[in-house]
């Protein structure tokens, strides 16, 4: 299994549709960069927002998801409060290969405020947009920048196809739009 390197990536990207919309150059001048790097790409977040709330008070259940505990908000800024979480979608739509698999890590210019984000792998053959999960681990209200960089991804391509995609297990989250609650099939 090897990291793959921007050529390859774009490759994919352009050939494939891999990534859709694709930035073929790193953006990074006067925001939080994003787009096509040495070894990954570095994914934007659209400008809505689910952020948690306990207005309604009730019980975080992964199985049984009450939209209660959400507030959505649209807007090039969200305000995510102290000690509180959010859930973004990347602007980018993905097609895994089926021999590829990728990993999302933070980007450092968030976690170095305390924004902590998080994000499951792309399975091979997932396709979709994918759901961010940020975290404020501080006291203080933090500030997030939507239609900007996030997090990267990085692409490790197999030394042999899988046996089972997520694809072929349909997974249920598979050609998800936007951002995508917890469910339980």
């Amino acid at each position: 299994m090897g990291l793959k390197s921007d050529n390859w990536i774009r490759e994919m990207s352009l050939k494939h549709a891999m990534i859709s919309p694709f930035c073929e150059k790193q953006i990074g001048r006067g925001v939080v960069s994003y787009g096509l790097s040495s070894y990954g790409y570095d994914i934007r977040i659209s400008d809505e927002f689910k952020i948690f709330t306990n207005i309604n008070a009730t019980v975080v259940d992964p199985k049984n998801f009450d939209c209660a505990n959400v507030v959505e908000h649209k807007g090039e800024i969200c305000i995510v409060p102290p000690n509180s979480f959010a859930l973004a979608s990347t602007i980018e739509y993905f097609k895994m290969p089926r021999d590829v698999l990728a990993i999302c890590l933070g980007k450092s210019t968030y976690a170095r405020c305390g924004i902590i984000v998080n994000v499951t792998p792309f399975e091979p053959e997932f396709e979709g947009h994918i759901t961010i999960e940020i975290s404020n681990t501080t006291p203080l209200p933090a500030k997030i920048y939507a239609n900007e960089g996030i997090a990267q991804v990085l692409f490790l391509q197999g030394d042999e196809i899988c046996q089972t995609s997520y694809k072929d297990k349909s997974g249920k989250y598979q050609g998800q739009q936007g951002i995508t609650l917890p469910r339980i099939l």
